[in-house]
């Protein structure tokens, strides 16, 4: 999903999967079909993966935030059923906060080949 636009004329929408998503920071390294666009491809990966500590703390955000309607859901409004989806919604962006640091401890430790 790469869009040129100035980020002041995307759509709300737009902005909000740029917000909560990084992969359009990125290129595609086995879309490159030489070894230079690998190379150059994965040097901007390396680069953009500055973001990535940003992305982790928006998705920290989200994890607690589902995690203390769980228990407020569960505790105090004794809804269970409600309760049990925010509680896997917090473990759905809990995942998303390991992928998000296994991909910046790669791009930023890995070495070039």
């Amino acid at each position: 999903m790469t869009n040129d636009k100035d980020p002041s004329e995307l759509p709300f929408r737009s902005l909000l999967y740029r917000f909560l998503f990084f992969d359009w920071l990125f290129r595609d390294v086995g879309a490159a079909r030489t070894r230079l666009e690998r190379h150059a491809a994965f040097q901007h990966n390396r680069k953009m993966s500055r973001y990535l500590p940003v992305y982790l703390r928006r998705w920290s955000f989200l994890t607690a935030f589902d995690f203390a309607l769980g228990v407020l859901f569960e505790k105090v409004l004794q809804a269970g059923l409600l309760s049990a989806w925010f509680f896997t919604w917090s473990c759905v962006t809990l995942t998303g906060m390991v992928v998000i640091t296994v991909a910046w401890i790669i791009l930023t430790h890995a070495r070039l080949s």
